[in-house]
């Protein structure tokens, strides 16, 4: 069935047709939609699905592919190998040091991994991320765009930029949305190293199993309740959040209240308020 969602953009809503994407081919990627649900796996090996040029292009072309198709209920972001991920590629930055190469290519390679931090951010679907191994530096701040994260007790987690002589450039504003600005400067400008049981006390992961094998029981919880809500309100929903960074008082509130009334007449809010008048269950949650 094709019905209307609302979808928030540049400060109104619009209701766009649901509809299934094709996913794009990816290398360093896996790839798995199966019952209205994505799983992007991190599959690079060689250098422990380090973020380089192709996982940001692949990232980046898999969130446009179904960023504005509500069939697509949420995302998981994990990592192959045991590992989520190890941060950006040192290979290519090291490569990026050679004679010839200007500031302007590097701030360009940089403000790349941003692109992809910031869509996953803001991706309209509910967003895990399931954690093992490790997730340091860069592999840190992409895991702060997810929504729900869920980390082994015994992952390792480490801000590690500024001991090899660099800044968390990018990644810096998500940790600082995650944790909050005195956690984020104790993590960032100390060389922390934790693991995920340290991590939840620090606000930076949700949920914290004892080994990768309840990682899919955990997911699983989640995905029940998520599968239970109706996704043009959870993208609506997700962009108020959002909005809130920089909106306050009146605008906020008058902006709140026009988002609301946009769902309230949309065919989802109409068959949400007329389910719960009829004691059944909504035409999206079927379990």
């Amino acid at each position: 069935m094709i019905q209307l969602c609302p979808i928030a953009r540049d400060n109104q809503m619009t209701f766009m047709k649901v509809s299934m994407q094709k996913l794009p081919d990816t290398t360093v990627l896996q790839l798995d939609l199966a019952e209205g649900w994505l799983t992007i796996w991190l599959d690079n090996p060689k250098s422990r699905n380090a973020i380089n040029d192709a996982m940001c292009a692949e990232l980046l072309a898999v969130m446009d592919s179904v960023r504005d198709d509500r069939s697509v209920r949420g995302i998981t972001l994990r990592g192959k190998h045991d590992i989520f991920c190890s941060g950006g590629d040192l290979k290519s930055f090291n490569a990026m040091q050679a004679p010839g190469v200007g500031k302007a290519e590097v701030a360009k390679m940089n403000r790349g991994i941003g692109d992809v931090l910031l869509s996953l951010n803001e991706m309209p679907q509910v967003v895990i991320v399931l954690v093992e191994g490790a997730a340091i530096a860069g592999g840190l701040g992409l895991m702060c765009c997810g929504d729900v994260i869920v980390a082994t007790e015994d992952t390792k987690f480490s801000l590690t930029e500024t001991m090899i002589g660099i800044p968390p450039a990018q990644i810096a504003p998500f940790v600082v949305a995650r944790v909050g600005l005195p956690t984020a400067r104790r993590i960032m400008l100390t060389g922390a190293r934790f693991t995920g049981r340290e991590a939840v006390d620090y606000g930076l992961v949700d949920h914290v199993v004892v080994s990768p094998d309840e990682l899919d029981d955990k997911e699983a919880e989640i995905k029940r309740g998520v599968m239970k809500c109706a996704p043009g309100a959870i993208a609506a929903t997700k962009h108020l959040i959002l909005s809130s960074r920089d909106k306050s008082g009146a605008e906020m509130m008058d902006y709140a209240a026009n988002v609301f009334a946009d769902c309230m007449m949309s065919d989802e809010g109409v068959e949400g308020i007329t389910s719960f008048v009829e004691k059944r269950k909504p035409n999206w949650n079927k379990k």
